[in-house]
Order: C-alpha cells, then structure tokens, then sequence
C-alpha cells in the first residue's frame, strides 16, 4: 500500500528490512495486482509497479489480461529470474511502456533496480486528455483508449476512428487539442487535420490503426467469451494484410512444380481452439537448398498465440531471404529444433540481457551503501552518530574535533562527510548512492549553501579525499 514518504514511515520500512526474505513462496500475483488496480492512487502521483517473477506463475494469461485491461494507467518495470518467465516479463512491461530486465544474480539486481528506479523518479506528463471539435453528426472513438499518464522517453501512438456523416459540409477540418500537466504547469497542443482522405498517402497510417485494433481485441478474442472477437479480428486482419494469432501467411514455392504441403489447415474445430489454423514456417538452409514446412501448435491463450505467431513470421521471412536464387528441392531434410535459450523469443530490442561477473569487491561496496542507507533520513540529511562514524572508519571525537567552528548544525557537517565519502578513491558508490547523493545535496544547498565550502576542505582533508566543489553544485 502507498503511504507518505515521512521520516516516521522510513523508519518504520527500515525496521522490515532485516526479517524480510527473499523467496516470493505461492505469491498470488494476479490477486495482488488486481487490489493495486482497485485502490485509488495518491493524487499527483503516477502508478509504476516493480514486479519480480522468480518462476513462471501458473495464471500467466489472466496476469497479461489484467495488466493490459489497466495499461493506460500505470507502468510496469519487471524482473525476471527465469528463461520461462522472460516472455510474460517482456509481455508486461512492452504493454505498459516500462522496460523488462533478466537478473542473473543478487548482485545485479541492485544495479538493474536502481536504474529502472531513476528512470521511474523523472517527472511525467500527467492528466492527459483529447478534446476534438468536428461537424456536427461525426464522433471520435480513440482506438486503446487515451494514457493517463506519459513518462519522459516514452512514445505514445493513439490511433483515432471518426464515425457518422457529416452535417455541415462546409468545415472540412477537425481540430484536435492534447492537455497534460508537466513540472506543475499546463501545457495545450492543438492539432489542425484535414477531414476529407488526400490520395493513398494515408494507407501506411489505416495499417498502424488496424494493427492497434488487432492487438486490443485479442485478449477478448482469446477469453472464450464469443465468436464475435475471434471473427472481428479474422475480418480486420484479412482487409488490412495485418497477421494475426488466427490468420496465416502460406508460402508457396513456384519454381518447382512440387507439391511440398499437403492437409488442411485448419487443425481443429474453431470450437475446440483459440487458433483456428495453422502456423506454417518455411525454413531455408544456405548450405543445403531446401525448404520444407514445420507446424507449431499454439495452446489456447493469446499471450502464447502471439509470441508464437510473431516467431513464426520471423522465421519465415528470414527463411526466404536464406532460399538460394536457384531454387528450392521438395526433399524435407530434418534440422534439429531452433534453440530457445535465454531471452530468443522475444524481440532483443525490447529486452534488457545482463550477465557480467562481480568481483568481491561490488559486494562489499552494496554491503556498505546499505549501511549509508539506513542512517539517512527521509529529507536527505545524515546525523552526526556513531553509526556514522562506523561507516565512515573514522572515530566519533576526531569527527566533531575536526567540524568547522562556523558550522551551526552537526547534521550540515555529518552530510557533507557523507556526500564526500561517496566520492572517494572509485566510483562504484556513486553508481549505487547516486539517489541518496542527490537527495542530500538537494538538502545541503536549501539550509547551508554559505557553509559548504568550508565544511567541503574539511573533509577533504579529514577523509584524504579531493572532491570538487561541482559536486555539491558549487
């Protein structure tokens, strides 16, 4: 549950960290995220979750479904552990417009937290809203619906369908006004477009609507709930050349006259499956010229169905351009299965793969921001206590022997030596402590900007450091 960022309530989550595990157990991960979706959020504050899947959970299509029923509301940044839950973890995050991260060990989950973290802490354009002025007798229906909210670096692309004829056909313009509220001001776009289709200019942007369409309705398609989604998006796809998990592309070689495919392609009953066809792949080999089919089975959900579908057409295309100009022989020969290792069937691109070796030495240093972390208060500041001194290495009585008389608050002195501290001989802290730095120079420059300069040479030479003035912003 959300709660206020307060010094009390830091103490109090800093109290939970000791008895906290690190096994998730039977976590009900579709039941969480549904009492997340059903509590209101904080006024001012954008929805992002951080979820971690050590394993594939049992619910993964219903898990999909509901993310994607909420995508226009919230953000997700997930981290899986496991090659099997890497699909769902990409599903998740490209829905929303977050970022899906495969975690090799304890040690990079911290980095990789931390990084999607600072990205989750940058201001978003919130309160988004379309306004539209049209003729009378025509309406706008947004395909997807529209964002609450746009995060900084992402791209929204919203897709509008106007209906009904027009009464007035002397207006032939539509003006559409975009609102949203960024760093705590209001900011209006307004967008002239014409009303009448100039010339086939428009079909690549008809095909980025139909595939938007496509992609809604397949969660509704998949759910068994009727014919009438399934036989919608068959309809869609088949007028706009776009697949889908319920259409195919069959390739046919014509410079042989040889049968090389033989059957149906309807693999069962529309009743009986979610994907009323079969997913043809022609593979090409450019060692032996040949090219023969290879059917895959999609089980019933459209999570699956789609990941499979997009593979297939991969595979494909990818086979074709592999044919050599001579042609292709009817002899199938059998290749081995395609290798589906960590994170091959999903799109590289979208996907965040990192697996380098930690030396010792980054664990002493996590070990040693933890404790840094847990002296810190919730406004940035440090206190001048033994913990800290602890930290530091450095004797209680020699630090307050060594504060600058001009300073008026222990606490100004116990930042400074803090922020200098992060700063000393690598940079490994700062990679980690980068927030908590911020956050405390943050603090540093709003209560003693006339002390710091002094306060800063004393720590240098205290600690044995030479830290510039830059760093807190001097």
């Amino acid at each position: 549950q959300s709660v206020e960022y307060t010094q009390e309530n830091v103490t109090e989550a800093m109290r939970h960290i000791p008895s906290t595990g690190s096994s998730l157990g039977d976590t009900n991960l579709l039941g969480t995220l549904r009492s997340i979706y059903n509590t209101p959020r904080p006024c001012g504050h954008t929805r992002q979750l951080f979820i971690f899947m050590a394993r594939l959970p049992p619910d993964k299509e219903a898990i999909a479904a509901e993310v994607c029923r909420h995508r226009n509301s919230h953000r997700c940044f997930s981290f899986c552990f496991s090659e099997d839950s890497a699909a769902l973890a990409t599903a998740l995050a490209r829905e929303t417009g977050g970022e899906a991260t495969y975690v090799s060990s304890d040690n990079r989950m911290t980095v990789v937290v931390l990084k999607c973290l600072k990205r989750a802490l940058k201001p978003a354009a919130e309160g988004v809203s379309l306004s539209w002025t049209l003729p009378r007798g025509l309406e706008v229906e947004v395909l997807g619906g529209t964002p609450q909210s746009i995060f900084q670096g992402q791209h929204s692309l919203l897709y509008a369908q106007i209906h009904g004829q027009a009464q007035d056909m002397t207006m032939a313009k539509g003006v559409m006004t975009l609102q949203y509220r960024l760093d705590g001001q209001d900011v209006t776009h307004t967008i002239e477009f014409p009303l009448c289709p100039q010339g086939d200019g428009r079909l690549a942007g008809h095909r980025l609507a139909a595939r938007c369409l496509l992609k809604r309705l397949l969660p509704e398609a998949a759910s068994g709930s009727g014919d009438e989604p399934r036989h919608r998006a068959v309809e869609i796809s088949l007028t706009s050349g776009i697949i889908c998990p319920f259409t195919s592309y069959v390739g046919v070689c014509t410079s042989h006259r040889v049968s090389w495919y033989q059957g149906p392609l309807a693999l069962l009953p529309p009743r009986q499956s979610l994907i009323p066809c079969q997913i043809v792949e022609l593979r090409g080999s450019s060692r032996v010229s040949s090219c023969y089919p290879v059917s895959t089975w999609v089980p019933p959900g459209w999570l699956t169905a789609v990941c499979q579908s997009w593979l297939a057409l991969r595979r494909f295309t990818h086979g074709i351009a592999a044919l050599p100009q001579r042609g292709a022989c009817s002899k199938a020969c059998k290749l081995p299965p395609p290798s589906i290792s960590s994170l091959k069937y999903v799109d590289p691109t979208e996907f965040v793969l990192c697996s380098p070796i930690f030396g010792p030495w980054f664990t002493e240093a996590i070990a040693e921001c933890q404790q840094l972390v847990a002296l810190q208060n919730a406004d940035g500041s440090w206190a001048l206590s033994s913990g800290l001194a602890s930290v530091l290495e450095i004797n209680e009585t020699e630090i307050k022997g060594k504060m600058p008389g001009e300073v008026m608050e222990p606490s100004t002195w116990a930042t400074v030596l803090a922020v200098t501290w992060l700063h000393r001989n690598d940079k490994c802290y700062q990679d980690l402590c980068e927030l908590l730095e911020a956050k405390a120079v943050t603090w540093l420059c709003s209560r003693a900007v006339s002390q710091l300069d002094m306060c800063l040479e004393a720590a240098n030479t205290l600690l044995g450091s030479s830290v510039k003035p830059s760093v807190f912003r001097l």
